[in-house]
């Protein structure tokens, strides 16, 4: 019997079939990779959200901690002075490098670093072969130059002398006369030549320019010497007498007057004062510093300062204004000068220059660069820069903070 007619058997009540089953596989295993995704999402959410709430408190902690913790107070009023100190700047006289001016080969040195020199002095020896040849090359040229010239005045003196008689012509004169005048233009030109090279072979010898010492010798014996600035040879200054540079504030400028004596104190010479004559100011206020810049000649034939050192310059001279008292600890010591740490608007901190007048090591006097209402900061860090945020405590609290 056939079974075309028979129809397929169908599944029993419950089951599924195997695509059917696949299909709904496939869904349960998309869903929960759905969710396991959103899981994932939702934590890196939260993560994040917890790092920037983390670093936005960490950033608003540092800001709160970062500006440095000052205690301020406003100056004393001060008595007034009859006088100032100033930092300032002790140079030589005259301060002068040695250069070449011929090219050749060191064949000696004389004066080391240290030695006190004369006017005049040999200093160095160049040999310049080069130029030894080319002297004599050019005194060649002018002998021989001036020979020619003498042929051509016989000549020409002669055809002169002829030509009144009219034994030779006009035009042979003529040309005689004026090889004569060029050729003295030829010898003047091998003199020039001539005078030119001995003055660069003189050369050969270096000379002290002045009195002084010689504070550097750059060069040694064999070294290959070029002319120029390119290279010293030695540097020399001189200290019979120095220059001590300050600069006055312009509230004290009218009192500086040409001449005044005024003392000059070392750290290295305590106790002992030196005297020097104002000899010049520049006669004019700069426009930045708003100070006057004078220069005071302190006599040093003993040798006793040196040039490049600091000295303290001592004004007798009435005060201006106001004068404050400050603790010396407040003083903030730059390589500009002395100046103190004063705090402007929305906490900033503003670096003020000061003149100090009296000081007693304890407290100073400031005789220029603060007001009345300035508040100073008492003690402040060596890191204190111009425009710096600061956070200024309350002597309480600070005694609070240091109990606990």
């Amino acid at each position: 019997m056939s079974n075309e007619h028979n129809p397929p058997p169908q599944p029993a009540h419950g089951q599924q079939s195997a695509p059917e089953h696949a299909a709904i596989s496939s869904r349960t295993a998309l869903v929960g990779v759905t969710i396991v995704l959103l899981a994932a999402i939702l934590l890196a959410g939260l993560g994040i959200l917890h790092r920037n709430s983390a670093n936005k408190v960490l950033a608003e902690t540092t800001n709160e901690l970062a500006p440095p913790t000052v205690l301020v107070a406003q100056p004393k009023q001060g008595s007034p002075v009859a006088s100032f100190v100033l930092p300032g700047n002790v140079t030589a006289y005259t301060d002068s490098p040695i250069y070449a001016q011929t090219s050749g080969y060191l064949t000696r040195w004389y004066f080391d670093i240290g030695a006190r020199v004369k006017k005049g002095a040999l200093l160095a020896q160049i040999a310049t072969p080069a130029v030894d040849q080319q002297l004599a090359q050019a005194e060649a040229d002018l002998n021989t130059a001036q020979s020619n010239a003498s042929n051509a005045h016989v000549q020409a003196d002669r055809y002169t002398g002829l030509v009144k008689s009219d034994a030779v012509s006009r035009f042979d004169t003529d040309t005689y006369v004026n090889q004569a005048a060029t050729t003295s233009s030829t010898v003047r030109s091998a003199e020039a030549n001539v005078k030119r090279l001995r003055e660069l072979q003189s050369f050969e010898k270096v000379y002290a320019p002045f009195d002084g010492v010689v504070t550097a010798r750059t060069v040694d014996t064999g070294q290959l010497i070029d002319t120029g600035t390119g290279r010293e040879l030695f540097h020399l200054q001189a200290i019979q007498t120095l220059r001590v540079y300050t600069s006055v504030p312009q509230g004290y400028s009218s009192n500086v007057k040409r001449g005044a004596k005024i003392d000059v104190t070392f750290a290295e010479h305590a106790g002992k004062v030196f005297q020097g004559t104002l000899v010049r100011t520049t006669d004019a206020i700069d426009p930045v510093s708003r100070t006057l810049l004078v220069e005071i000649d302190v006599d040093n034939r003993g040798g006793e300062l040196l040039p490049g050192s600091l000295a303290q310059v001592h004004f007798k001279t009435p005060a201006a204004g106001p004068t404050f008292v400050i603790p010396a600890a407040a003083l903030i010591f730059r390589k500009e000068g002395l100046s103190v740490g004063v705090v402007t608007g929305n906490n900033i901190a503003h670096l003020s220059r000061v003149v100090i007048g009296e000081d007693d090591g304890a407290n100073v006097q400031i005789v220029a660069g603060l007001g009345a209402g300035d508040q100073v900061i008492q003690d402040p860090p060596d890191s204190l820069i111009e425009g710096e945020k600061i956070q200024i405590v309350s002597p309480a609290s600070q005694g609070n903070a240091g109990g606990k």
